[in-house]
């Protein structure tokens, strides 16, 4: 029984890169050995087991076989003989396929390390191509690392594309990648990377421009990047920038608050993206409150905010920010119950209330105006 570190540790501890997570592979044992030793089995497709201490992930050395289309069409085999080399075999990338034993020793059979020193993404065997999930992690990678794909890789995912195994992909597995990959620190790359092999249409339709420099969202995307903005501030750029966001949103099935936010943003982009506030603009800027529900969940607004800060020019987006919010704050200072105190007629209540809401918004518009002046 041997044991070995594998995958992402062994590759972002060669890059000097912090280690999250932590895989470890099992050689020469049996699932019965493992209980015997404390190990907890949680596997369901295979033999996986918790390490009674550390809890971390141990799993029996495997191979794999495909059996079925789609990603879920595999039958793995697990059993003493299986070795490092061929459970390492069946993995991504060459820079996903080093292990680390005991003793520090990195064993490499792919060629994993000259692909990381050059900055080349290449799957280990034409196994890659029996997984269209791994499309989608490629062009993850490629967005962490700023890694060049290499040409034979770029080929088989062509091949891959065209013979449909991208369409096989489920939406919530999708939403799943793309998502990571959003936050990844170079976010472009990939959808770039989904685009040259032809996937980008068919997993994420209405997403075409993003691959183009030319792009509203490439800087805006890569802006949100270096100030390690969140998720929804990700999200919101991407649909103040397309509309096809929307229909996109509710295909891939995202969470309900990111598609209230893709909503807002392309519902209200006009608002939104509005450089010039000046006074007899209050009645918009409070349609933007309404739009959003800001008055009683104010977090959508300022994540469409976020986002809008990206889009617009640095010298407006934050001044605006401030001022939206500025006139938020005023608008819901507004005493709707003295407001209604002071009058019997009750349908005029609204009306006052958003009238003095209109005069709240146009003294901190005055007082944009100034600053822009």
């Amino acid at each position: 029984m041997k044991i070995y570190e594998v995958g992402g540790a062994v590759r972002d501890r060669l890059l000097g890169r912090p280690v999250v997570d932590r895989d470890w592979v099992v050689v020469g044992s049996t699932p019965a050995e493992m209980e015997s030793l404390g190990f907890k089995p949680v596997g369901r497709d295979f033999p996986v087991f918790l390490h009674p201490e550390t809890h971390e992930e141990y799993a029996l050395a495997r191979t794999e076989r495909k059996v079925a289309p789609g990603y879920h069409g595999f039958t793995f085999h697990t059993s003493p003989d299986v070795s490092l080399e061929e459970d390492l075999r069946r993995r991504d990338l060459t820079i996903n396929a080093m292990a680390s034993g005991v003793d520090g020793k990195i064993i490499d059979p792919y060629g994993g390390q000259n692909d990381l020193k050059a900055g080349i993404l290449r799957h280990v065997s034409d196994a890659f191509a029996e997984d269209p999930v791994r499309i989608l992690r490629l062009a993850r990678f490629a967005a962490r690392f700023r890694f060049s794909i290499a040409p034979e890789t770029m080929a088989l995912m062509s091949e891959m594309v065209e013979a449909g195994e991208v369409s096989s992909l489920v939406p919530e597995r999708v939403w799943q990648e793309f998502s990571k990959g959003l936050m990844e620190q170079h976010p472009i790359l990939f959808f770039e990377a989904l685009n040259d092999c032809g996937a980008l249409t068919i997993c994420l339709p209405g997403c075409d421009g993003f691959a183009s420099n030319e792009n509203t969202a490439t800087p805006s995307l890569q802006r949100a990047a270096n100030l390690q903005l969140g998720l929804p501030a990700r999200i919101a750029i991407l649909a103040l920038c397309e509309s096809a966001m929307l229909p996109l949103s509710t295909h891939l099935k995202w969470p309900s608050a990111l598609q209230d936010l893709t909503r807002l943003c392309v519902e209200g982009r006009s608002l939104l993206l509005r450089e010039d506030w000046p006074l007899e603009s209050s009645a918009q800027l409070l349609e933007l409150f309404e739009l959003a529900d800001a008055f009683r969940r104010p977090q959508r607004l300022e994540e469409a905010l976020t986002g809008m800060v990206c889009v617009l020019p640095e010298r407006i987006g934050k001044k605006l920010m401030v001022t939206i919010l500025q006139g938020l704050r005023a608008a819901k200072a507004v005493d709707a119950g003295h407001i209604a105190g002071e009058t019997s007629d009750r349908s005029q209540i609204p009306i006052l209330v958003r009238a003095a809401r209109e005069t709240a918004l146009r003294r901190v518009l005055y007082e944009f105006s100034s600053q822009c002046t």
